[in-house]
């Protein structure tokens, strides 16, 4: 093994979104004594949301994944790497079909989303279930490892995917920015509540607002975030009358300071990978009230400490009274993810991860 392992990570854009920016951090923030990274963009350098100063980045300026894959094995075959990492699923499928072509080089896919729970929302589709467990078998086939975000995507893949145990293996999201936990929680004239991530069907937005139009309290509800169901999302909105009680923020580089202000972070998904915003949530002090749904979310949250899951809409409207009567301690709700997921922890498994992967 050389003196410094050559490890390429492929993701198709750096525009803001969960696994671009895990695996830009990632990828940024290896030891450099004993990895030398590389990261590649099949899209485009006008679409940054994550600015990568450190490390060599490669845009391949192509629209589709699929029209990268000639440039993605020129690039391979020009560079030799030791390991290849890539994430989201159709880079995922073209990079199980590529790795075919170079057996020398250690392919490693890393998951965003609990498989089975994402299919029984997006799709009914009997020919989308065929096409997804035909991907999956041919990922679990050529891959040589997958990085799962939870316990529940492990076991997803196991039991309805039949991905080999041994090619798995659980690693986490880590906490990537410096999320410090506020001095105190600041009184707030009426109820603050937050929810920050894409406006998607997944995420449940819309049962959220559905509790919040019935809450009796003052309160004001920032959503910060973009999707396809923007449009569905602000005219739910619109029409029940919350436009006042509402702010809709696109997109912001200070989340921070907004969970910092909130009293409250609300998550309606139906379900996740592990959600970073939930992490965040947590490591600057403001707790948390979630529907329960697969994907990490009960290895995030621990009740009465951090904040509490709901099993239904009843119990998630009698929570948020809970919730916001309770005296919380900010410095234990930071510290119940800090000691668990912060980027030092993270980082380490991931190094150890590849080192082992090479060693095999």
């Amino acid at each position: 093994m050389p003196d410094k392992s050559k490890i390429t990570f492929i993701i198709p854009s750096l525009r803001a979104g969960g696994a671009e920016r895990i695996m830009s951090f990632i990828a940024s923030n290896l030891d450099s004594n004993r990895f030398t990274p590389h990261l590649i963009i099949t899209g485009h350098k006008k679409d940054v949301s994550y600015k990568i100063e450190n490390i060599p980045v490669t845009f391949l300026e192509k629209s589709r994944v699929k029209v990268a894959i000639p440039s993605i094995i020129s690039l391979l075959h020009r560079t030799k790497p030791d390991i290849v990492v890539s994430a989201i699923a159709h880079l995922n499928w073209a990079m199980a079909l590529i790795s075919i072509l170079f057996p020398k080089i250690k392919f490693v896919a890393r998951e965003t989303i609990v498989k089975s729970a994402m299919l029984q929302i997006t799709s009914s589709s009997k020919k989308m279930d065929w096409k997804s467990k035909l991907t999956s078998k041919i990922q679990a086939r050529n891959l040589d490892a997958v990085i799962c975000q939870s316990q529940d995507m492990r076991n997803d893949l196991i039991n309805n995917f039949d991905y080999p145990p041994n090619k798995l293996i659980v690693i986490n999201n880590p906490i990537t920015n410096t999320f410090s936990p506020k001095k105190f929680q600041q009184k707030n004239k009426e109820t603050q509540f937050i929810t920050v991530g894409r406006l998607t069907k997944q995420k449940g937005y819309i049962r959220v607002l559905r509790i919040l139009k019935d809450f009796k309290m003052d309160f004001h509800y920032t959503i910060i975030g973009k999707g396809e169901e923007e449009k569905a999302i602000l005219q739910y909105i619109e029409n029940e009358n919350l436009k006042d009680k509402i702010t809709h923020i696109p997109f912001t580089k200070d989340v921070k300071s907004y969970l910092g202000k909130s009293d409250l972070y609300l998550q309606g998904s139906y379900v996740e990978g592990f959600p970073n915003a939930l992490l965040e949530s947590c490591s600057v002090g403001t707790p948390v009230l979630v529907f329960d749904a697969p994907g990490g979310i009960n290895e995030i949250v621990i009740e009465g400490v951090n904040g509490f899951i709901a099993s239904d809409k009843n119990d998630f409207s009698k929570k948020l009274k809970i919730a916001l009567d309770r005296e919380w301690n900010i410095k234990e709700i930071s510290k119940s993810v800090s000691e668990r997921y912060s980027a030092a922890i993270i980082l380490r498994k991931y190094e150890d991860f590849f080192l082992t992967l090479l060693s095999n």
